[in-house]
């Protein structure tokens, strides 16, 4: 039996993108083929931010140089 599927290398192992119709234990013969490169792992920096689940003041935003560094800066507008 021939099989095809695709898969995603994630620098580690690879990761199927569908279960395979193999009982377990099953010897397989594995010919890899390059695709095509994959995409760079974009993410936003408000998804980051909040993945941190960080338990700041509400007010943190508005004082941050006063939470980082004790005192506030004047910004020149």
């Amino acid at each position: 039996m021939t099989t095809t599927i695709e898969a995603v290398f994630d620098g580690k192992v690879l990761r199927l993108d569908q279960p395979l119709p193999f009982a377990p234990n099953t010897r397989v013969r594995i010919t890899i083929e390059a695709v095509e490169p994959a995409p760079p792992d974009v993410t936003s920096f408000l998804r980051t931010a909040r993945s941190l689940d960080l338990n700041a003041p509400a007010d943190f935003a508005t004082n941050v140089d006063l939470y980082l560094y004790g005192e506030t800066h004047d910004v020149a507008t």
